[in-house]
């Protein structure tokens, strides 16, 4: 006689299917987030370095003055 115990349960093997897939994605979002606020962490250190080794005189690589952009004539007749 066969252990029922040992055999194969299809219910149960669609669930942890289920069950890892949407773990796998929960783990990507945060993995995603985490990523960013590194990303965001980094920056302002940067930033703060930059400002404490120019002497706070705000040269930073994010603060240059950005070119002002020409406007085109429009031909209306």
């Amino acid at each position: 006689m066969s252990n029922p115990w040992t055999k194969k349960n299809p219910f149960l093997s669609m669930w942890l299917s289920g069950a890892n897939s949407v773990l796998g994605s929960a783990r990507g979002r945060a993995i995603a987030e985490g990523r960013r606020q590194m990303s965001t962490a980094m920056q302002r250190n940067t930033q703060q370095m930059m400002r404490f080794w120019t002497g706070g005189f705000g040269l930073t690589p994010t603060s240059a003055p950005t070119p002002a952009r020409k406007r085109r004539k429009s031909s209306r007749k």
